[in-house]
């Protein structure tokens, strides 16, 4: 399976005045969101902290949930960029099993720091589809680099659902379950899986 996988899609070519609009709405906000949080965020802040005027932040994200959304898909794109090319395990050097087993838990850490930014950008249950078919891609992509026999897609689902926002809240809020215990599920999960293939 060479065949590329699919990275969120990059905004449109913009004029220079616009991309340098987006670039500081985007630092400003993302700054915004570490001094006061998710829920400190307002619209009027964002146009502040940029220098911009409100109509220009409201033009650009539509509304605030448009906002947290640009913010998601910026995280995002940063984190499949570092999947596909950044550093071992994560990024490519290392062995297939390796790579799976980093993948799950950078994807659980990353989740879970963003969980009120997903909250704030809609339904928590309904991410990015082209962040979800990446994860499924690339999972499925590595179960067959490990020789995984099987329904590839099937099991690439299976091995995504703990990872996505809505099972991680249950388990972490609900359930009181420890990032070191997640992590360790998953990892067992992934071996089960995979050890008919050595």
């Amino acid at each position: 399976m060479s065949k590329p996988l699919p990275l969120l899609s990059a905004p449109p070519q913009e004029r220079r005045d616009a991309a340098r609009n987006r670039e500081a709405l985007m630092t400003a906000a993302a700054a915004l969101v570490e001094e006061v949080g998710v829920r400190g965020v307002t619209m009027d802040a964002l146009a502040c902290r940029a220098g911009v005027g409100k109509g220009t932040v409201f033009r650009r994200f539509g509304s605030r949930e448009g906002l947290m959304g640009a913010l998601l898909n910026h995280s995002e794109t940063e984190w499949q960029a570092a999947v596909m090319g950044g550093p071992p395990p994560l990024g490519p050097g290392a062995p297939p099993l390796e790579r799976l087993l980093a993948f799950g838990e950078s994807r659980m850490v990353l989740n879970l720091r963003h969980a009120e930014l997903i909250e704030a950008a809609g339904n928590p249950g309904a991410r990015s589809v082209g962040a979800l078919s990446f994860t499924t891609m690339h999972v499925r992509y590595l179960l067959d680099q490990i020789g995984v026999e099987g329904d590839l897609p099937y099991l690439a689902t299976a091995l995504v659902a703990p990872l996505e926002i809505i099972v991680l809240r249950e388990q972490v809020d609900r359930a009181h379950v420890p990032m070191d215990r997640l992590v360790a599920g998953w990892s067992d999960l992934v071996r089960r899986v995979t050890r008919a293939a050595g």
